[in-house]
């Protein structure tokens, strides 16, 4: 299954995403999974989600665009559900980043508490360098968590930044050695399961939901810009470069 849901430890369940040959990047039938996933473990008596990626080379690339990139609106609520853009969650949850983390990855990041990360991790929203804009929560999420210049750095340049980088960002907390980051993560979440569960989730609650609100009220904008990028001359180009491996042609 693309999606692998255990529980190595009392009131903690671990997510790992499953898609190795593609550097754990989501399909939208993944998305669509994560996303009632998400909604089943918040509804239940979990009391910390840990985060991660299968093998050690990627956390996850963000969405297979080799596949459909249509973003209708009904998509777009898919897409949201899974990355945990506009809905209110009140499960803390640790990202164990054990390698590269892109695009909608990134994204996927920014619906996370606290993030363990690998030596060897790299970050980046490379989305415009290839004609595509970054609906999934980027644009509403990353100036609010790490500040407007370095969030306009990574959504600008698309450029790929190391674990130290991401850490003087603050895009992450702690930066441990690869072998070490899922254990790291799982201590941490055993650590936060064993407080109060009423306490913890309202903390959890209060903060989601103003997240929430803020990008529910940047939704429509977001949808607009998104549909404007998908129109142009550019994006076809971005995406069949991207698929082919080659620098694009933006002339």
């Amino acid at each position: 299954m693309p999606l692998l849901v255990t529980e190595p430890a009392r009131d903690v369940t671990l997510i790992t995403i499953d898609n190795q040959a593609k550097r754990n990047a989501m399909t939208r039938d993944m998305m669509r999974e994560l996303g009632a996933l998400w909604q089943t473990l918040d509804a239940g008596s979990c009391r910390c989600i840990v985060l991660t990626g299968a093998g050690d080379k990627a956390f996850c690339a963000g969405a297979d665009i080799g596949g459909d990139l249509t973003a209708s609106e009904e998509t777009a609520r898919m897409v949201n559900d899974a990355l945990l853009k506009t809905r209110p969650f009140q499960t803390p949850i640790v990202a164990a980043v054990n390698g590269v983390c892109a695009g909608g990855g990134v994204e996927l990041l920014l619906a996370t508490d606290i993030r363990i990360a690998a030596s060897n991790a790299r970050f980046g929203l490379p989305e415009v360098c290839f004609g595509i804009y970054p609906f999934g929560g980027a644009t509403v999420k990353l100036t609010r968590q790490i500040g407007y210049v370095h969030a306009m750095d990574l959504l600008l340049t698309g450029r790929l930044i190391e674990a130290s980088a991401a850490r003087e960002m603050q895009l992450i907390n702690e930066i441990v050695d690869p072998a070490q980051v899922l254990d790291v993560a799982l201590e941490r979440a055993v650590m936060i399961a064993a407080n109060s569960p009423d306490a913890v989730q309202a903390v959890k609650a209060q903060i989601s939901g103003a997240d929430a609100e803020f990008a529910q009220s940047r939704e429509a904008r977001d949808q607009e810009l998104g549909d404007s990028v998908r129109a142009g001359k550019h994006f076809a180009e971005g995406v069949a470069a991207f698929v082919e491996k080659r620098k694009p042609d933006f002339s």
